[in-house]
Order: C-alpha cells, then structure tokens, then sequence
C-alpha cells in the first residue's frame, strides 16, 4: 500500500472515564475520535473514482457490490480470502458443546459468520495521521445552548464525563 499522507487531520477530543474492570481505580483521561463523517458505497466509490482512475462511480458501486457478495458466497464455502492491504477475511462456527463426539450434531451449531484479520498496512497508520485536539460533542452542546439561549455562560457540570463515540 503506497504512503499517503493525510490531507487533513484527525480530529480527536479527551475525556474522562472509569475503568469498567475496576471502578474504585480514579477515572483516567482517553482519547476519543470525533469522525468527519460516513460515507456510503457509493459516495466510496466516487471517491475512489476521483482518484483518476477510468473507472466510473457505477462501475466501481458494481465490483464492489459484487466483491462482497462473492466474499460471502467463497465464506459460506468454508474459504480464507486474502485481500492484500484491505486484510483476511475467514469463516467462523460457533457451537454449544455436546456431553460426547457421538452426541455431536448440527444441530449444536449456533452460528456460522465471518472474521476478519486487519492487514499490516492498516493497523498502525500513527505514524502517517497527524491530529487536532477539539472539545468534546458535550462541550459543543453545552456552548450551543449557552449561545442559542442568549446566556454568557455555559453549563459544564458533566461535559468532563464525555465518553461517548460516535
């Protein structure tokens, strides 16, 4: 996958939480994302397209509609796709357990679904992404409403307990 650096920063805010393993350990300041947006396939698939490539958007939508209906199908055939930069999926089978091998049958097979393996090129992009620091959503709440209402000040009581994501 070739070196892209981005063209704008991420954006993050820091917020306060407790330990859900432990809560009598004091709450400790984390890192929260704060995404630009979502985007669906097709808009994907403009992007991709935007790329220069002499692709259009329809015909892009089209193989990767159909890549994930071929994934599911090779899945459902007991088959590892390899990807390269995008990562691995693989077929995965739960089941509850039977008092013996005889006693084993399909019928103990509760779910079959897919896993998925991040690829190397995905799953450190630190050293490529640079950040900006932005209040909280609840921060940004909090001054709107201030703002909306005419008010000078803006209530913070529990803005510093932000540990929602989006």
């Amino acid at each position: 996958m070739a070196t892209v650096k981005a063209l704008q920063p991420v954006k993050y805010s820091v917020a306060l939480r407790k330990n859900p393993m432990d809560e009598n350990e004091p709450k400790k300041a984390y890192a929260n994302i704060q995404l630009t947006g979502v985007l669906n396939i097709a808009q994907f698939a403009r992007h991709i397209q935007d790329h220069n490539t002499v692709f259009s958007t329809g015909t892009i939508v089209g193989v990767l509609t159909e890549m994930s209906h071929c994934l599911r199908e090779l899945l459902m055939q007991g088959f590892k796709v390899d990807l390269g930069d995008l990562g691995i999926f693989y077929p995965s089978i739960s089941s509850t357990g039977a008092s013996t091998l005889e006693k084993f049958s399909e019928q103990n097979i509760t779910k079959f679904g897919a896993n998925y393996l991040m690829s190397e090129a995905l799953k450190d992009m630190r050293p490529e992404v640079q950040f900006e620091k932005v209040p909280t959503r609840k921060a940004v709440a909090a001054t709107l409403k201030a703002q909306v209402g005419g008010g000078t000040s803006a209530d913070w009581s529990d803005v510093e307990d932000d540990d929602t994501n989006p």
